[in-house]
C-alpha cells in the first residue's frame, strides 16, 4: 500500500495562508494588549466580549470558546468580583444560570472593541467595495452564508 502523498501549496496559496497566520498573530497580540490596559486577561476580555452578545450558560460559553466548563467558572467568578459580569437565571428555564454583563461590564467591552486599532485602520484605507469583498471572502472561508447587505 502506498502512502498518501502530502499535496504541496503553490507559492500564492502559501503566501496568503502565511499573511493570514500574520494578521491573526498581531490581531492577537493587539487585544491582549487592549485588555490588559483594561486591567483583563485575554480569556476574561474574550468572554466578557462574548456575553455582550448574549446572555448565556457556563457551558455555551466554554463550547463557543472551545475550552473546558471549569475554567469558564473561574473567568466569570472573577469577572463577577470585578462587578462586570452577574449571574441571572435563564429567561427560558428558571434552573439555569447565565452570565450576563452589568452595565460597567458593556462600558468596558464597548472601549476594549474600539482600542483595537490594528485591523481598523488598514479596513478603512479600503474602499466600502473592497471591505464588502473581504468580507464575503472570509464568510465563504468560514463557510458563512451570504446575506443581503
Amino acid at each position: 500500500m502506498n502512502a498518501p502523498r502530502t499535496r504541496r501549496m503553490d507559492p500564492l496559496t502559501l503566501e496568503v495562508v502565511e499573511l493570514i497566520g500574520s494578521v491573526v498573530a498581531r490581531y492577537h497580540q493587539e487585544y491582549e494588549e487592549a485588555a490588559a490596559r483594561h486591567g483583563l486577561t485575554g480569556a476574561q476580555a474574550r468572554v466578557l466580549g462574548l456575553l455582550t452578545l448574549e446572555p448565556l450558560p457556563m457551558r455555551q460559553i466554554a463550547q463557543r470558546l472551545k475550552c473546558e466548563p471549569s475554567n469558564i467558572t473561574g473567568i466569570v467568578d472573577r469577572l463577577e468580583g470585578r462587578g462586570l459580569v452577574e449571574r441571572q437565571p435563564s429567561p427560558g428555564d428558571r434552573r439555569v444560570k447565565v452570565a450576563a454583563p452589568t452595565e460597567e461590564g458593556k462600558r468596558v467591552a464597548r472601549g476594549l472593541r474600539e482600542s483595537l486599532d490594528f485591523a481598523r485602520e488598514p479596513l478603512a484605507g479600503l474602499s466600502r467595495e473592497e471591505r464588502t469583498a473581504f468580507r464575503d471572502m472570509l464568510r465563504r472561508m468560514l463557510g458563512i452564508e451570504p446575506t443581503d447587505d
